[in-house]
């Protein structure tokens, strides 16, 4: 598991490294954006895999909500997932977010405006923080059931926000793809494009499986720890 743990992080690099070389030097420079539309590499990419690992973590939420009485350990396995899931899906946000304010920056002369689709994919990064913070911070024992209802409306936001430019005259551009007559890309940009899509989906299912390991093993431990104390308190009972 561990070797192809490794093989999977040194091909995501290479790929990261083969996005990069593609997105930076070897797109032609957009004749109206200049350099500042090699953003779209980043934006559009993480933009789209924001959208996916929250209906991952919504899988994996009604997952535990099923196991939680049935079978406590695939219970415990679809939680992690569920929480890992939810933190790549804050960081996918959050770049999508930074890099769609910097192109914003100098299309529209402004960082933000509240636009359906940046409105309702602020709600997205907002909720999946909520998400975050209920888990860390909830001194209840239902913590793992109330994340898993937060994530429930976190998932009805997705098609909200994929939708928007579609259901809404907005500021935001309009589909890249499916959008109508004029909608896509040069073929020039189609290689840059499905690269950085690849490496960016690579990297997050590599850290997302990484994190996912890491939170199986905190589960374990903890739950090694209750033994143990509950056994200390029967040899002291007896």
């Amino acid at each position: 598991m561990q070797l192809v743990g490794f093989s999977w992080f040194l091909a995501t690099l290479a790929v990261l490294v083969i996005g990069f070389r593609e997105a930076i030097f070897l797109v032609p420079t957009d004749a109206a954006q200049g350099d500042l539309g090699r953003t779209f590499y980043y934006h559009v990419p993480t933009a789209m895999l924001s959208l996916l690992f929250p209906y991952i973590n919504f899988a994996a939420s009604l997952a535990y909500l099923y196991w939680r009485r049935r079978d406590p350990l695939k219970a415990l396995t679809a939680d992690a997932l569920a929480v890992t899931s939810a933190e790549v899906a804050v960081v996918y946000a959050s770049i999508c977010l930074i890099t769609g304010s910097i192109w914003g920056r100098g299309t529209w002369g402004i960082w933000w405006t509240w636009d359906p689709r940046l409105t309702s994919m602020l709600l997205l990064w907002l909720l999946y923080v909520a998400y975050l913070i209920t888990r860390r911070l909830s001194a209840t024992g239902q913590t793992s059931t109330i994340a898993a209802v937060l994530s429930i409306f976190a998932a009805v936001d997705v098609p909200i926000v994929y939708m928007s430019i579609r259901w809404w005259r907005t500021q935001h551009p309009a589909p890249v793809f499916g959008g109508g007559p004029d909608s896509g890309m040069a073929k020039s940009m189609l290689p840059a494009f499905y690269w950085n899509l690849a490496a960016f989906a690579m990297w997050g299912i590599f850290i997302m499986f990484f994190r996912f390991v890491l939170e199986r093993r905190r589960q374990i431990a903890e739950q090694d720890a209750a033994l143990s104390v509950l056994e200390a308190s029967l040899e002291l009972t007896q």
